[in-house]
């Protein structure tokens, strides 16, 4: 009896093992996010009656410059920056979602620049596009990232420098990651579009959601093998208690619809907010589509928010 209770403990261990090394390679590792491709949550609030504008023609005819820093773990990262039509001080840096590209922000671009007169940093997240990496962070790591982009374009466009942050479902938990660091004063605002409360969180949530699986002990286990060989763990990944420390004023967004990022993390993150703050929840909409759904009000709350505490001179 002693013998079969080993064997069976043992057996456990194999299989709890494999599917935790199996989640890293499908959720942590850099690689094809094929898993992604036809999912029904992804697809919530895509039909609505007036899509947005398609400015996938108006990327290419852009004049983008490539920018470039290395990493504090000395990896090369890659970001396209566009000036403003005319001279400003004003910048935006736009982080993309997970396993995205920062074309997939055109339109987000062409508004911060054509419409409020922005000049526009869209880095390649670690391990994403033109940027090195062979692990995804989930906001953690880019977010020492962050603070060297920032770092860069106040270094290009000086010391008086008025720089906003938004970013769309990781790229959302990147900038409230990033919210929580030792930042300069040069950046005023925050806009965080769908992000999680933290990386534990989201993905007990999808191992739940996705493969019916209960979160103990796999998540632990992957976040033990992430800390190996990514560095950090799903525990310390926390947007959550990033914004508790941050002093930026943070507009958060989110479909009520939302399957992928369910909506309920974005009041949980907003009551524990900094002091300066705005919520702008939108009926219908699913992960990422709030501004698909509906564009003049995300346009209109984006702008009066960032208003508030950016000057237009």
């Amino acid at each position: 009896m002693f013998i079969i209770i080993i064997s069976i403990i043992v057996l456990l261990l194999i299989i709890i093992g494999s599917a935790s090394l199996y989640f890293y390679h499908v959720a942590i590792a850099s690689a094809d996010k094929a898993f992604l491709d036809g999912n029904p949550d992804l697809a919530a609030g895509s039909d609505v009656g007036q899509p947005l504008e398609d400015t996938s023609a108006w990327w290419t005819e852009q004049a983008f410059e490539d920018w470039s820093i290395t990493s504090g773990d000395g990896l090369q990262l890659h970001a396209y920056y566009l000036e403003a039509k005319q001279p400003t001080d004003r910048t935006v840096i736009l982080a993309h979602g997970y396993s995205g590209l920062p074309e997939q922000m055109s339109g987000y671009t062409k508004m911060y620049r054509d419409v409020l007169g922005y000049n526009v940093l869209l880095p390649d997240a670690r391990g994403h596009g033109k940027s090195e990496g062979k692990y995804i962070g989930f906001g953690w790591p880019e977010r020492k990232d962050y603070v060297k982009w920032i770092n860069k374009v106040i270094e290009h466009t000086g010391n008086d420098s008025q720089i906003v942050l938004h970013g769309v479902s990781m790229g959302g938990a990147t900038v409230m990651m990033t919210s929580g660091e030792n930042l300069p004063p040069n950046v005023k605002a925050i806009v965080e579009d769908c992000g999680y409360t933290s990386v534990t969180d989201e993905l007990s949530y999808q191992l739940k959601r996705m493969y019916h699986l209960p979160s103990f002990p796999i998540v632990q286990i992957t976040s033990l093998l992430t800390k190996i060989r990514a560095g950090y763990t799903f525990n310390e990944a926390s947007a959550l208690d990033q914004i508790k420390k941050s002093k930026t004023p943070i507009l958060f967004i989110h479909g009520d619809s939302d399957l992928f990022v369910p909506s309920e993390m974005v009041y949980t993150l907003y009551e524990n907010g900094p002091k300066d703050k705005k919520l702008f929840v939108v009926p219908g909409a699913g992960h990422g589509k709030a501004r698909r759904v509906d564009p003049v009000g995300y346009d209109r709350e984006v702008t009066q928010f960032i208003g508030n505490y950016v000057k237009y001179i």
